[in-house]
């Protein structure tokens, strides 16, 4: 296969009215052959040994993705080919001409391609999400190769970037979760995200600092019991966060980049009047942001030990309204019951479950007319089960605190983040 420089590929948009920019739309491969031909650092022994090893290299190429008997297939792979040395000699270079000629002299064709799938190999490899539970496949290889190899050097560079990133994250969230004795399996059996994993040990570190070494990974019971304890003894909040010590040198970057974020939820955890229960629960908001274990053991004692409050029997407790069982429709779950409380806030009809459409009229309901949060407080304490009342006021008051000023806000024109947070904390179905 012979490998001439071709004539540019040159467009001409018009700049301003008077003037015309040229795009060179050549691989960078093409540029530094042609560089080097015409500077005198590629001579004719160079280019013979250039065109004998490109037929094979395109028959290699061809081969691992696919056939070496089918010209298309052959013709992709000459593509492929181009690209990767292009992307090697672009990413070592710094898309310096003079310096990618040198490296096609003094180097062969077929180590500069193969440079470049090297190159693509590294990338694919890397972590392509911060979530620990989901983890690449190595038959995905091929098939990614096979995409990659026809990427451009930006979109390269741009993906490097961003896995660099993720990588900094899944590390440094090993690097916490070990001082806990917490390890990467029980990481990626939860499926924990790498940043949910950073915040947690840091708002540990804020929390109990001196007990990190010796204490192991939360639990949310453990947790909501740490935190009652501060909040009984009126803990100051701390005004920054230090990182723990030992921190690597190239994980406290990341580390701190996730210092104001738990700031910002310390106060909602020491000093709001909310229950802690509710603002820990499974589904929302908050949580979401936080790594807990899971200890159902200990989750369960905690619950039974929080229905410890109706003990006389002289004063059997009080059953649930035939209002409310109309108004729930036997439909107890979190996302149901906060439906019907925000319906009840906003003077709309009592309803357990949204489509996408009254969900949408509703905001804008809350938006003309506002909320009035006690219509549903009320209708707890006059229609709910007497044993269950503080955990639905409870509910209630974590979601307002979380939800009202976006349900509310007036910047959010087209109610993106509104419909979001009703999809996730209320019942809505499409």
């Amino acid at each position: 296969m012979t490998v001439p420089p071709t004539p540019s590929s040159i467009s001409a948009p018009v700049a301003t009215a008077n003037a015309l920019q040229l795009h060179d739309a050549r691989p960078f491969f093409e540029k530094a052959l042609v560089y080097g031909v015409q500077h005198g650092l590629i001579d004719a022994d160079r280019l013979a040994a250039i065109n004998a090893d490109a037929p094979k290299g395109m028959v290699q190429i061809a081969r691992y993705f696919g056939s070496e008997f089918l010209r298309p297939e052959l013709e992709k792979a000459r593509d492929r080919m181009v690209n990767l040395i292009s992307l090697y000699l672009l990413e070592t270079t710094a898309g310096d001409l003079a310096k990618a000629a040198v490296s096609l002299r003094d180097n062969s064709f077929l180590s500069r391609s193969k440079g470049g799938s090297d190159m693509l190999k590294r990338l694919i490899a890397m972590p392509e999400s911060s979530n620990f539970g989901m983890g690449g496949y190595a038959d995905a290889e091929t098939p990614l190769l096979a995409a990659w190899s026809l990427r451009s050097h930006a979109d390269y560079r741009a993906e490097l970037a961003r896995r660099s990133h993720i990588a900094q994250a899944i590390a440094a969230a090993e690097w916490l979760a070990a001082q806990y004795d917490l390890d990467t399996e029980e990481l990626e059996t939860a499926g924990a995200d790498a940043e949910a994993v950073i915040r947690t040990g840091l708002l540990m570190q804020a929390l109990n600092p001196k007990a990190m070494a010796a204490s192991e990974w939360p639990s949310a019971p453990v947790f909501e019991k740490l935190v009652t304890a501060l909040r009984k003894k009126k803990a100051p909040l701390p005004t920054a966060l230090r990182l723990p010590p030992g921190v690597p040198a190239e994980l406290r970057d990341v580390l701190q980049v996730q210092c104001a974020p738990v700031l910002a939820d310390l106060p909602k955890l020491l000093q709001s009047a909310a229950p802690l229960r509710t603002l820990l629960r499974p589904m929302g908001a908050f949580r979401a942001r936080y790594f807990l274990l899971d200890d159902p053991l200990a989750e369960v004692d905690s619950f039974h030990r929080s229905l410890d409050v109706l003990e006389d029997d002289d004063e059997p407790p009080q059953p649930a309204s035939k209002t409310w069982t109309k108004a729930t429709g036997g439909n107890d779950d979190e996302h149901s019951l906060l439906t019907l409380f925000l319906c009840l806030a906003a003077g709309a009809p009592k309803k357990t479950l949204l489509t996408e459409k009254t969900a949408a009229s509703l905001v804008r309901k809350i938006r003309k007319s506002g909320l009035q949060p006690e219509l549903a407080s009320d209708f707890i304490r006059s229609h709910a089960a007497a044993a269950f009342q503080q955990d639905y006021l409870a509910l209630w008051s974590g979601f307002l605190q979380d939800a009202q000023a976006t349900l509310t806000s007036d910047r959010d024109y087209q109610m993106h983040d509104a419909l979001a947070l009703l999809r996730r904390e209320c019942h809505v179905v499409g």
